[in-house]
């Protein structure tokens, strides 16, 4: 499994997005100067298939969560 580094501006606001299959998911993140932010994309259960959907996690679980993980190279994915 893999995870994806950026770095943003601080002191402003960002919109992480996803896609599943029936609608788009957003994420909005007020970023702090200085500060680390962990975003896990995961499976939701839907009535008859399951969706993508972001949540912002601790600066402690995420790094407990990276350490596992290999870095990805970034780029765009295909829809």
């Amino acid at each position: 499994m893999y995870f994806l580094q950026r770095g943003v501006a601080g002191n402003t606001q960002h919109k992480v997005s996803t896609a599943s299959e029936f609608s788009p998911d957003d994420l909005m993140v007020e970023t702090k100067a200085g500060e680390n932010y962990f975003i896990e994309q995961y499976m939701k259960m839907g009535v008859f298939v399951g969706g993508a959907n972001l949540r912002l996690q601790s600066e402690e679980e995420g790094k407990k969560d990276v350490a596992k993980l290999k870095l990805a190279l970034s780029g765009q994915c295909s829809k």
